[in-house]
């Protein structure tokens, strides 16, 4: 399949970045890897023929437009989906947003205003992406699976999500929350702390904490700073799901 083939298979949302196999998410190599051709093969062109005046970039990944037809609500504003990405019907983008090339977002999902999806993220159904989220991009290596947000998930204002984390169904992050393998998770209902890279249980809530400084830096432990972690303290009950219906009336 050549890059042209795999762009066209993306937007229409047939071929995806990454996908579910025996409960795992799995990169698809041959989708990143044409997306990595598809940059190969583009040349530097002024965008004023797909009226884009000022901007410069690949001839063959323009910025996609919409219409009625596709079901998307693009409010006006300074957004931009680039071609490659699928934006499924019922999906807002509230501006400035920019959904990058292989990034997947299902049905019903909220992009909030300075949301990045980023290249070959996977947003499921009924996500909300609120003002500032950062979802990093995972092009190479193309064995990596990138960031994965699953149906239903509440991403809180600011939260930054990077290094292919996975946030299963129905997980709450909160706002300022930072995921990445760099950062321990701590499941303080459970005891325990999540392995590098274990995805973010389903339903579970996550808030921003801090933990000591490692013994091998006696300075910083003695003058008693901290570093970043999150945690999560509770698992979503029906009192955390009433707090949030509110966000389906901004639909």
């Amino acid at each position: 399949m050549d890059w042209k083939e795999i762009l066209k298979g993306l937007e229409e949302g047939t071929l995806r970045a990454a996908n579910k196999v025996d409960g795992k998410w799995v990169a698809n190599t041959e989708v990143k890897q044409g997306i990595l051709e598809a940059f190969k093969n583009g040349n530097n062109i002024n965008q004023d023929e797909f009226s884009w005046p000022g901007f410069v970039d690949k001839h063959n990944i323009p910025a996609r437009k919409f219409t009625t037809e596709d079901g998307v609500r693009m409010v006006p504003g300074g957004s931009s989906v680039r071609t490659g990405a699928h934006v499924a019907k019922g999906v807002i983008i509230m501006p400035p947003a920019y959904i990058n090339i292989g990034a997947f977002v299902d049905e019903g999902t909220m992009v909030d205003s300075h949301a990045l999806v980023g290249s070959c993220a996977q947003i499921g159904k009924n996500v909300h992406l609120s003002a500032g989220v950062q979802i990093g991009g995972v092009l190479e290596p193309i064995g990596l699976a990138p960031v994965i947000i699953e149906d239903g998930a509440f991403i809180g204002a600011g939260a930054v999500i990077v290094e292919g984390i996975q946030v299963l169904k129905e997980a709450v992050i909160a706002p300022g929350v930072i995921l990445s393998k760099g950062v321990p998770v701590y499941d303080c209902v459970h005891g325990r702390i999540l392995d590098k890279g274990e995805p973010i249980p389903e339903r579970a809530v996550v808030v921003p904490g801090t933990r000591p400084v490692s013994d091998k830096l006696p300075w910083a432990k003695e003058m008693g700073l901290n570093m970043n972690c999150a945690m999560i303290i509770k698992y979503r009950d029906e009192k955390s799901d009433a707090s949030l219906e509110l966000e389906s009336f901004l639909r």
